[in-house]
C-alpha cells in the first residue's frame, strides 16, 4: 500500500494559486506544477516541441530556436480549433510528466500537491481538491495592477476559463484569497489542517 497523499490544487487566473502552492510547499508539501511542466514539454527537445512546430509552423519559433510563446498565444487564443489542436499535443505530454513525478514519490508518506490550472473534476488518485478563489473584480485588479494586463485582456482571459461556481463545486476546501497576506496564511493553515486530517484518517 502506498502512503503518499495526493491533493489537487486549482484556481482561476489572478486568484493567487501559485502563491498558495508556495505556502503549501513551505508547510511540507511536494508541489508538482502543471504550468511549469507545460513550459518544459515545449522547450526544444521537449516531448511536445516538434509536434507543436509541425502544427503551427516556423512562425512560432524564435531566433534562438525556442517557441515564441506570445506568437503561439496570439494564434490559439482566438481560434478554438487551434487551441484544441495545441491541447491535443501538449496535454498528454504534460499528464505523462506529472504522472512520472507523482510516481517518484509513490513509496513515501509525502503530501503531493498537483497544481493544475484547468482542473475540472477530482481525479481517481486524488484524496481531495483545494480551490483558490477570489471575486472576478479582485482577479481583474490584480492582473492589471500586478501583471500589466489591459483590463479587456484580463476579462477575456478570465471568461475563457471555467467559471468560479464550477471550480468551487469540485472543492473539498476553498481558500479565499481576497484579503491580505495574513488572511491568506490563515486560510492556508486551515487547508493544511484538512490535509493533516486526511493523512491521519484510516485507509478505506
Amino acid at each position: 500500500m502506498l502512503d503518499v497523499l495526493v491533493v489537487g490544487l486549482t484556481g482561476g487566473i489572478g486568484a493567487g494559486k501559485s502563491t498558495v502552492a508556495q505556502l503549501l510547499a513551505g508547510r511540507g508539501a511536494h508541489v508538482v506544477d502543471a504550468d511549469r511542466i507545460a513550459r518544459e514539454v515545449v522547450e526544444p527537445g521537449g516531448a511536445a516541441y516538434a509536434a507543436v512546430v509541425e502544427r503551427f509552423g516556423s512562425g512560432v519559433v524564435g531566433p534562438d530556436g525556442a517557441l515564441d510563446r506570445a506568437a503561439l498565444a496570439g494564434i490559439v487564443f482566438g481560434d478554438p480549433q487551434a487551441r484544441a489542436d495545441l491541447e491535443a499535443i501538449t496535454h498528454p505530454a504534460i499528464q505523462a510528466a506529472m504522472a512520472e513525478r507523482m510516481l517518484a514519490r509513490a513509496d513515501t508518506d509525502d503530501v503531493v500537491v498537483l497544481d493544475i490550472p484547468l482542473l475540472k473534476a477530482r481525479r481517481e488518485h486524488m484524496a481531495g481538491v483545494i480551490v483558490v478563489d477570489v471575486p472576478e473584480e479582485v482577479a481583474v485588479a490584480r492582473l492589471v495592477g500586478q501583471r500589466g494586463f489591459a483590463e479587456e485582456d484580463a476579462r477575456a482571459r478570465i471568461a475563457a476559463q471555467i467559471g468560479r461556481e464550477e471550480r468551487r463545486a469540485i472543492a473539498d476546501v476553498v481558500i479565499d484569497n481576497s484579503g491580505d497576506r495574513s488572511h491568506l496564511e490563515a486560510e492556508v493553515d486551515r487547508a493544511w489542517d484538512w490535509i493533516e486530517r486526511l493523512r491521519q484518517a484510516p485507509a478505506t
